[in-house]
């Protein structure tokens, strides 16, 4: 296993996952509601800021290898079902939502593996709807895990329709991942 700050900095968001998840179970007597909300928050902003940072570093120091880059999407999307599931959990998502969205990184990760395989893996490289998804999905959650209104902002309801449209946006790129995969699916089906 290579080792490299960048490689490091991915280890560490998947560290952040018990701690984000611990928060929770903390005494009500330590942390109230509202101070284990900006906790969970935090970490998870955290999580996403260290996503940005291994892959800035690995590009600029030239330090990608094939490790860092099967454990980086496994860090991103162990990071953000986890919190998927705590907010269905806290009743602040609905699971349905949830679903879709966790459902679709298994089948994009699925679909990538095996674009990989078969010598296609540009087919499905990062596209800017994938990347504008992305965003929308990480603001949605960070705002349905900070949860409590700030001043007369409506911080639940502002993540509610967030969560929304990048549940959409995920269905979109799933959609387009496909059809970029579909004419490699179609030329193996000819070859048999």
């Amino acid at each position: 296993m290579p080792f490299s700050i960048p490689i490091l900095l991915t280890w560490l968001r998947i560290v952040l996952i018990p701690l984000m998840i611990g928060v929770y179970y903390v005494p009500e007597s330590w942390i109230h509601e509202v101070g284990r909300n900006l906790a969970a928050t935090l970490i998870f902003v955290l999580a996403g800021v260290t996503d940005w940072l291994d892959g800035y570093l690995a590009r600029r120091w030239n330090e990608t290898s094939a490790f860092g880059a099967f454990l980086d999407p496994v860090a991103d999307k162990l990071v953000v079902a986890t919190a998927l599931i705590m907010l269905v959990q806290l009743g602040r998502l609905d699971a349905i939502l949830a679903a879709i969205i966790i459902g679709r990184e298994i089948t994009i990760s699925a679909l990538r593996e095996w674009m990989a395989q078969i010598g296609a893996h540009k087919s499905v490289a990062v596209s800017a709807i994938g990347k504008i998804k992305t965003t929308a999905q990480m603001v949605s959650i960070s705002l349905l895990l900070y949860h409590d209104p700030i001043r007369s902002l409506d911080v639940q309801s502002l993540g509610t329709w967030l969560i929304y449209v990048a549940a959409v946006l995920t269905l979109w790129s799933m959609g387009y991942y496909m059809r970029m995969a579909w004419s490699h699916l179609a030329e193996m089906e000819k070859q048999r």
